[in-house]
């Protein structure tokens, strides 16, 4: 076989339709788009979520509450999962991310004390839980703040 000899599939490749293009065609004169109208206009559509002329529904609803633009959206981890690094280790950051036990840090850490710890670990986070800095220091670790 040689490349002058490839032919593609039958049925893979079709001929586009080429609307406008005399009476013969099957889309001649008006484009297949039917006697005017709004859809037979240039630009002929309606924004998402119009309704016709009744109030949307988006419209309709309650608005309630507000989004916080300056909030911190910190990444959480639990005692349990500091569990797999070795005694006396200095946990940053950069070494969760590192290790795969964050996969992006957002704002920051925030150490929470769901499970346990039984090692002695030096963390360094952005924030902890009042439970989470408890149970390190009971482990015979320490918390830094960042």
């Amino acid at each position: 076989m040689k490349l002058h000899e490839l032919k593609a599939n039958e049925g893979t490749r079709k001929e586009r339709n080429r609307v406008g293009r005399g009476m013969s065609s099957g889309n001649g004169k008006t484009s297949g788009r039917g006697q005017k109208g709004q859809k037979a206009r240039s630009g002929g559509r309606t924004r998402p979520g119009f309704e016709g002329g009744q109030t949307p529904l988006f419209q309709r609803l309650p608005k309630r509450g507000f989004t916080n633009i300056n909030r911190k959206d910190y990444t959480i981890v639990n005692l349990d999962k500091l569990n797999q690094f070795e005694e006396g280790t200095e946990v940053t950051p950069e070494l969760l991310l590192e290790d795969g036990v964050v996969s992006k840090l957002n704002a920051g850490i925030k150490v929470l004390g769901n499970g346990t710890i039984d090692k002695k670990l030096t963390v360094k986070a952005h924030k902890f839980s009042q439970a989470a800095k408890e149970a390190i220091e009971a482990a015979g670790g320490k918390t830094e703040v960042i």
